[in-house]
């Protein structure tokens, strides 16, 4: 049979002793801690993250390695896409004010035209929402609001009456926040 198959007699001995290889022995134990890290991370690890746990426990392995072990194993990471926060609803019906700004961001005096706009900013006990007045005319906020919740009076009427305050309104005054919506005052 070695003739036929074009192998050394001695090399088929040695295969009946130790049917797996070196190789082998070390890429079965590599895929049981591949295994453990996959099970602890609930299913949720990939290659990369694998690798980085691999390493710190102290076993030196390459990401490649680990990706091709994994994909032999039809280990796969369970992907969950990003909570994504939405913040305007586009297809709604309510009538939109006139665009009375109309991208003209020059004002020749103070407290002539404000703008104002209102972020999300996720943060270890939840999101958190704030809204800033800035005056056009230097560049400064000059009113701000955080808060818990997107309530109108805890957000963008908190920060225009800190505005008001801190730059009294003396002469007529545009105030222009998100979505184009204007008002003159």
């Amino acid at each position: 049979m070695c003739k036929v198959l074009g192998v050394s007699s001695s090399s088929y001995y040695y295969w009946l002793k130790h049917p797996v290889s070196l190789n082998e022995l070390k890429s079965q134990e590599l895929l049981v801690h591949i295994n453990k890290v996959y099970q602890k991370s609930r299913c949720r690890y990939g290659s990369p993250r694998i690798t980085i746990e691999l390493r710190a426990s102290g076993i030196l392995v390459s990401r490649r390695r680990v990706a091709r072990a994994m994909k032999r194993a039809n280990l796969k990471s369970i992907v969950r896409r990003k909570y994504r926060v939405q913040t305007t609803d586009s297809r709604h019906t309510y009538a939109l004010s006139e665009n009375y700004l109309e991208r003209d961001f020059q004002a020749d005096r103070l407290a002539q035209k404000w703008v104002s706009d209102l972020t999300y900013i996720k943060t270890g006990e939840g999101w958190h929402y704030l809204t800033t007045v800035m005056d056009i005319a230097d560049r400064k906020v000059i009113g701000w609001a955080l808060s818990e919740t997107m309530k109108t009076g805890n957000t963008t009427v908190a920060a225009f009456k800190m505005a008001i305050k801190n730059r009294p309104i003396v002469q007529p005054l545009l105030f222009h926040s998100d979505r184009g919506v204007g008002v003159c005052l």
